[in-house]
C-alpha cells in the first residue's frame, strides 16, 4: 500500500484539499498520513480523512522517513517559510527523504517559481493526482 505524507501548516486548508481529492480517486488503497506543523492543522486534515495524524518538528521529521510520498506546498522545503512555522530541520528532513516529493506551487513566502502557471487551488489539487500520483498507483 503506497503510504503518503500530506504535509500542512497553519489552518491545514491546502492539506485537507489534497487529503480530500486522494480519498475521493483511491479511497482505502492509499495510507493518509497527515502532518501538521501545528495541531490545528493536523486536526483539519484528520477531518478531511487521513488515516493518521502527528504535529510538530519531531512527527514530521520522523514520518517522512517511511513515507512513498511526501506532498503539499512549495513552503515545506524552505525553512522558515509558513509564516515560520517550517523549521529548518523540518525542511531538510523533508527535501531530503527518499520518498518522491509532488508539491504545490503555492507559497506565501517572497518566492516566486519562474514557468509554472498560476491556477486556483482545485486546479492544482487535480494536477498533483494527474502528474505526481496516479502513476504510482497504475
Amino acid at each position: 500500500m503506497l503510504r503518503i505524507c500530506v504535509i500542512d501548516g497553519q489552518g491545514g486548508g491546502i492539506g485537507s484539499a489534497i487529503i480530500r481529492r486522494i480519498k475521493d480517486l483511491f479511497a482505502e488503497k492509499v495510507e493518509i498520513i497527515a502532518l501538521g506543523t501545528n495541531a490545528v492543522a493536523t486536526a483539519q486534515m484528520l477531518k478531511a480523512g487521513a488515516n493518521r495524524g502527528a504535529s510538530g518538528e519531531n512527527a514530521i521529521v520522523r514520518s517522512v522517513q517511511n513515507c512513498d510520498v511526501a506532498t503539499g506546498p512549495l513552503g515545506i522545503v524552505m525553512a522558515h517559510a509558513l509564516m515560520g512555522e517550517v523549521t529548518p530541520v523540518m525542511a531538510e528532513a523533508i527535501s531530503g527523504c527518499a520518498a518522491r516529493k509532488v508539491l504545490l506551487p503555492l507559497s506565501q513566502d517572497n518566492v516566486e517559481v519562474v514557468g509554472v502557471h498560476k491556477a486556483p487551488l482545485p486546479h492544482l489539487v487535480d494536477e498533483l493526482i494527474e502528474s505526481g500520483l496516479k502513476t504510482l498507483l497504475n
